[in-house]
């Protein structure tokens, strides 16, 4: 298991755009918050399906890349989420990874997305990764 701040830190290197923040990572499973504000909102006051897959795939992201290391070049290769309800304009999403299989080549999870301080899922997401193959 990598350390929170390691995984950080290569986020903020590589995706330097992304303010999504790692707040947990275990065994096959990692947690991720991203604040909420007017930029990340849609007309009716929702968080925006953007935003939601954002933070869907950091957690993915950050999931696989605690099992397998850091592999930069691991991509998403499919990503299909499914909105369940409408999330709070004046609360984080948090992301809940779990992954289900970790292969030589693909990865495959499921994420939950919550508003801060609600069990309530306001999206469901299944996802995999492409891992590169190992060079020699």
């Amino acid at each position: 298991m990598m350390p929170i701040d390691t995984m950080q830190d290569f986020l903020a290197r590589e995706f330097p755009q992304s303010t999504v923040q790692v707040i947990s990572l275990g065994d096959h499973t990692a947690s991720v918050r991203q604040d909420i504000n007017d930029a990340h909102l849609r007309p009716g006051g929702t968080v925006s399906g953007p935003v939601l897959m954002t933070v869907a795939d950091v957690a993915m992201y950050v999931a696989v890349l605690n099992e397998i290391g850091i592999v930069p070049l691991a991509v998403t290769s499919n990503l299909n989420i499914n909105f369940l309800r409408k999330p709070s304009a004046e609360r984080a999403i948090i992301g809940v990874c779990h992954l289900l299989k970790v292969g030589k080549s693909l990865a495959v999870g499921e994420v939950s997305l919550y508003s801060e301080g609600s069990e309530d899922v306001v999206a469901h997401v299944v996802a995999s990764y492409a891992i590169p193959p190992k060079r020699v």
